[in-house]
């Protein structure tokens, strides 16, 4: 065995074994699911297809895949390279034809964003395909840093602390998605794909886009990795160990609930008054002091 494929065997490894933690901690997969993988044609889809191939193999339960790619009618999109790779792996496959790239360059002005309303599209078709048939679970190929960029994306943009999860129900109630690769750097699965020659198809929507918010988020991570090597691991934990009473949302966590025990203090000490009206007041003076 040569060096490199040893490498190669190495990293093929722990990327299952990240996959397979994911699948177990979140719970993706149950008996007898029927899994829709939705691949794009990029190193991260099929990186994901193949990690879930060979869990399937020896995995415990039993479950279906089934390979969906959408054809958004890109102008010069090589439209045989997925059914020809997946027809000689023998994996079924089924291929959604949609003129959403149209849609999206008429709709979206020219050097605006297009990835919200494209992604809203392609969600649209994959989620029709799956009700219609029987599909149970939709896996897609975000990684561990797709889910902390996209938490930044919602902090500095949007003043949301919210990311991906590992597993939803989509806003209909009717579909449950999986993110297997949700443990997995981005970097390792680059490296995976490269080592395993997959016939990646660029994007010519993303792809085009050079100012995308993405790409600064990017950037600034990937320096922050260079200076403090495993922070964006530490991120993506902090993501699994969230406390609410330590934020400020009381959607989250019930603050108004909070009050002194009950009986007040002991020993001849006078029992505390409540606080609310007390704090109320400073409030409205404090205001009144702004006014003026």
């Amino acid at each position: 065995m040569s060096e490199t494929s040893a490498t190669m065997r190495r990293l093929a490894a722990r990327l299952r074994g990240l996959a397979g933690k994911a699948i177990h901690d979140y719970r993706m997969i149950d008996e007898g699911d029927r899994v829709m993988v939705c691949l794009s044609g990029g190193k991260d889809s099929y990186t994901m297809l193949e990690l879930l191939r060979s869990l399937q193999r020896s995995a415990p339960l039993q479950f279906e895949l089934i390979a969906v790619n959408l054809d958004q009618k890109q102008p010069g999109f090589p439209k045989q390279v997925l059914p020809d790779y997946l027809r000689a792996l023998g994996v079924p496959y089924h291929v959604i034809e949609q003129d959403t790239y149209s849609v999206v360059k008429r709709v979206i002005p020219e050097g605006r964003t297009m990835c919200s309303l494209c992604s809203r599209l392609r969600r649209g078709a994959l989620y029709r395909f799956a009700a219609e048939h029987g599909i149970s679970k939709i896996a897609l190929g975000h990684h561990r840093d797709d889910i902390v960029e996209t938490l930044f994306l919602n902090l500095f943009n949007a003043g949301r602390l919210k990311a991906m999860a590992p597993k939803l129900r989509s806003d209909d109630g009717r579909h449950i998605v999986i993110r297997p690769l949700a443990y997995i750097a981005e970097r390792d699965i680059a490296r995976y794909a490269r080592g395993m020659r997959f016939p990646l198809i660029p994007c010519r929507l993303c792809g085009s886009q050079p100012n995308l918010q993405r790409n600064a988020i990017k950037a600034m991570l990937a320096a922050w990795e260079r200076e403090h090597p495993g922070r964006v691991q530490s991120i993506f934990s902090a993501l699994q160990h969230v406390e609410p009473a330590t934020l400020a949302d009381p959607r989250q966590f019930d603050f108004a609930g909070l009050s002194a025990l009950a009986g007040g203090l002991t020993g001849g000490v006078a029992t505390a008054a409540p606080v609310t009206d007390v704090f109320m007041s400073d409030a409205e003076e404090q205001a009144s002091a702004i006014e003026a």
